[in-house]
């Protein structure tokens, strides 16, 4: 049984634990779990991606309470399935999505899980960013899965509900090594309907077109939702689009959350900025996406161009090293994760 410790990372280290837990059939044990966080061990959207894998893969877990800075997982076959899970706050159900997604190179059938919670909420990725930036993403190496939103939850009442599917997959190589040129953008713009009177969806669409626009990039897209929610939100995403479908085809993402008080343009412009940025640098996938593909890397080998090199990068390297995967990290003459 692998020790491993929990305190030098958050949620995402466990998260990857359990799914690489699955994948080797090894267990583990894992103390100190967000040691160093104002509000130690685990909290329900963790257990949430926890009871997901674990039901993927017929695991026997102790530890698994709210509260508990210990977790052993003993993981058995992962044969897919359909089944149900509950967050049961506003904790994000995209965090739980990408604790599945890993398992369909081990699946023996396809597998379905529906999950409600929070879609759209702070410390993760949106679901239009699952939807329209890592599944594409992914697919481009052999991932085989899709998300369905029927309800969307915001912060703090939750209430969200999505569907994943994920079928057996053989993953390629995967090469994200040149960024090709930005052939255009899509802008994805949500709000509750309780916003629709003060036109926050439009608004943050059209501050980021007129930002985007100005700086010469081609909007390919420009789609404004509104949801019915048990709470007030907005969110916003803008996705960059580079080279021709085929090897230097990528995408990238950048998302925002509306915030009470703040005016949906400045939510708009806070997310183009961040795209900005992106633009400037020489990474292939966006940071979010850094942290997401260490796992895959491992699986199916490969090289990825990454932004900036972040803690989070770090301590996965790590847990991937104790459980016998080979991913380093290129530090000059810009950063780059390559898994052999």
């Amino acid at each position: 049984m692998h020790s491993l410790d929990g305190s030098s990372g958050g949620g995402q280290l466990l998260r990857s634990a359990v799914s690489l837990s699955a994948l080797s059939g090894e267990p583990f044990r894992m103390t100190g779990i967000r040691a160093g966080r104002s509000n130690p061990g685990l909290r329900p959207q963790h257990l949430a991606a926890v009871h997901a894998v674990a039901r993927a893969c017929n695991a026997e877990l102790y530890g698994n309470t709210i509260g508990s800075e210990a977790l052993t997982f003993r993981p058995k076959i992962a044969d897919g399935g359909r089944f149900s899970i509950d967050v049961e706050t506003a904790g994000s159900m995209v965090l739980v999505f990408d604790a599945l997604l890993p398992l369909a190179v081990a699946l023996g059938k396809p597998l379905l899980v529906t999950v409600t919670g929070g879609t759209d909420v702070r410390w993760s990725p949106t679901i239009d960013y699952f939807r329209h930036v890592k599944l594409p993403l992914c697919r481009r190496f052999g991932l085989l899965a899709g998300v369905d939103s029927s309800r969307t939850g915001y912060y703090p009442a939750g209430g969200g509900e999505a569907t994943l599917w994920v079928a057996p997959s053989s993953l390629a190589t995967i090469d994200l090594v040149e960024r090709g040129e930005l052939t255009g953008v899509r802008i994805y713009s949500k709000a509750s309907t309780s916003l629709a009177e003060q036109n926050v969806a439009e608004r943050q669409a059209e501050t980021a077109r007129e930002r985007l626009g100005s700086a010469g990039h081609s909007v390919l897209e420009r789609r404004t939702t509104y949801a019915k929610s048990n709470s007030t939100g907005s969110s916003l995403l803008v996705r960059g689009e580079y080279g021709e479908m085929g090897e230097n085809y990528s995408v990238a993402g950048f998302d925002g959350l509306g915030e009470h008080g703040v005016p949906a343009e400045d939510i708009a412009k806070r997310v183009v900025g961040t795209f900005s940025a992106f633009q400037d640098g020489c990474g292939v996938v966006d940071e979010h996406m850094a942290d997401q593909l260490l796992i895959f890397l491992a699986l199916a080998g490969g090289r990825a161009a990454i932004p900036k090199i972040t803690a989070h990068i770090e301590t996965s390297l790590e847990l991937l090293a104790a459980f016998g995967y080979d991913v380093s990290l290129v530090r000059e003459p810009n950063p780059m994760l390559v898994g052999e």
